[in-house]
């Protein structure tokens, strides 16, 4: 800001005035001629001073306009801001972090970038804050439910699964997952990998005329169709608790072929030396890979005994009962609870393996036999081991051309079984005679919660009548936790009664 000192003029009221109008014209010429932004403008106005000889002692006041549009009434940052925005600036080549306090920490966490490399920011940042910025920018959907309740777990674990599912044998180097193992080791608790994608299939170079004709077409060599071996990651993994795989590929659009689909055998025993030594397993999941008899043994086999597993889900796939055979036996050499072998080719002599290990089995908690075709002797089989076993709660049997002697039997079961909270035989032949049995062993029953019957030619009377009973027994579960000295009385253990009666 400038000022223009304007000497004060001791003259007559009539030269001030001719003083003044001179000025007046001067600045409207330099006006005129163009803006000045940088000088101010000084306004000049007579003032008469106290005294006798006020004539003589005329003199000029000033008043400035400022016209910087540069000036702000902004102040200096504080040392402590511009320190932090050097850190922030600097972060990846000179990490500052641990050395600050508190609240500085969290100035530089809240405007670091998600951007970072993960070699700085992995063993270096535990807050959930900056990691839920990573995975928000990352995933626009991200539950972190499904991931233990941490938003580090929920990246790392996402971000492991997309190497894997983008990994191609024999093209993407290996050294890419395993340099991540020191970085994630203590954060990965499970993996799902929903695809894997098979080795690039270069064309076969054209034959010659003469070995056209010559050899047989068995004699050419197969490709090769082995996917990623997990040996090694899951060997660094040392709280890998959850493995849930899917031996395809997916959005293959117009690119489709059976070979992108193949489970080979060398898959099979890796992965089985794999889910055998980690010995942290608790839920192993293999589905939709087109696993039959033999890789299923092979699978089975690497799993007896093992210290820490109990879910096992294979279903979806191409298991026989020979498989099933083996399922069985995991039974008796496991602390498994539960065992899915849905949408398989289980027939009866399969499901009677299983009834035999149930008998005598004390730790399984819920069996899933859904679309099969096990029919009334497997299902009876079934029904028997169910009288002796105190430990199952959930029962899955839908859709396996059961009828009326099963629902017989189920009866009985209904009557003494006091462990099972839910049954599902739903897409069965029942039948209107096998419904009423069912009623009758529901009118005994006080456990039950669930009972799905839909789709099973059954009476509506008795539908209807068996749902009654289960809201009955859920009142009384419900009233059981809210008082632990709840007991049914007998007109509530009675049910609903019959109305046309």
């Amino acid at each position: 800001m400038q000022e223009s000192l304007t000497p004060p003029t001791v003259s007559t009221p009539s030269r001030s005035l001719t003083f003044t109008q001179d000025r007046s014209s001067a600045v409207g010429q330099a006006s005129s001629s163009g803006p000045q932004l940088s000088k101010p403008s000084v306004i000049t106005l007579p003032m008469k001073s106290r005294g006798s000889n006020s004539r003589a002692g005329v003199r000029w006041m000033r008043r400035i306009i400022a016209e910087d549009t540069e000036w702000s009434l902004a102040i200096v940052p504080l040392l402590t801001d511009l320190c932090i925005q050097h850190i922030v600036k600097n972060f990846q080549n000179n990490p500052v972090l641990k050395q600050l306090l508190p609240e500085h920490q969290q100035k530089v966490l809240n405007h670091l970038s998600p951007d970072l490399p993960l070699a700085v920011t992995a063993n270096l940042i535990d807050d959930e804050s900056y990691w839920h910025r990573c995975c928000v920018q990352r995933w626009p959907v991200c539950h972190m439910d499904h991931h233990g309740g941490s938003w580090k777990c929920l990246f790392f674990e996402r971000h492991l699964e997309n190497l894997l599912k983008h990994f191609i044998p024999g093209t993407t180097d290996p050294v890419v997952i395993l340099d991540l193992l020191p970085l994630c080791r203590n954060y990965v608790r499970r993996i799902r990998v929903d695809q894997f994608l098979p080795p690039v299939q270069l064309p076969p170079p054209p034959r010659s005329g003469d070995q056209s004709d010559s050899g047989s077409e068995g004699e050419m060599e197969e490709p090769t169709t082995d996917h990623y071996q997990l040996g090694d990651l899951v060997a660094g993994l040392s709280h890998l608790e959850e493995l849930d795989l899917v031996y395809g590929v997916k959005d293959c659009g117009m690119n489709f072929e059976w070979n992108l689909f193949l489970f080979t055998y060398r898959d099979c025993h890796s992965l089985a030396a794999t889910i055998k030594a980690c010995h942290t397993l608790k839920i192993f999941r293999l589905t939709r890979s087109k696993v039959d008899d033999d890789k299923a043994r092979i699978l089975i086999r690497s799993l007896l005994d093992h210290p820490a597993l109990e879910e096992l889900d294979l279903s979806h796939n191409l298991i026989g009962d020979r498989g099933v055979r083996a399922a069985a036996k995991l039974l008796s050499h496991s602390r498994l609870r539960v065992l899915n072998l849905a949408n398989n080719q289980v027939r009866a002599p399969g499901a009677q393996s299983l009834a035999h290990a149930l008998a005598h089995n004390s730790s399984l908690l819920s069996l899933n036999l859904r679309l099969n075709c096990i029919e009334d002797e497997g299902g009876q089989a079934l029904a028997h081991a169910l009288q002796t076993n105190k430990c199952l709660t959930t029962l899955h049997l839908g859709g396996n051309e059961l009828s009326e002697p099963t629902a017989t039997l189920l009866s009985q079961v209904l009557s003494i079984n006091t462990t099972l909270t839910s049954i599902n035989l739903s897409c069965n032949h029942i039948g209107l005679d096998g419904g009423k049995q069912l009623l009758e062993g529901m009118s005994d029953n006080r456990t039950l919660l669930e009972f799905d019957l839909r789709l099973s030619d059954i009476a509506q009377e008795s539908e209807y009548l068996i749902g009654q009973a289960l809201c009955a027994n859920r009142e009384a579960a419900r009233q059981r936790t809210l008082n632990p000295s709840y007991s049914m009385s007998p007109l509530t253990a009675k049910g609903p009664q019959n109305p046309s009666g």
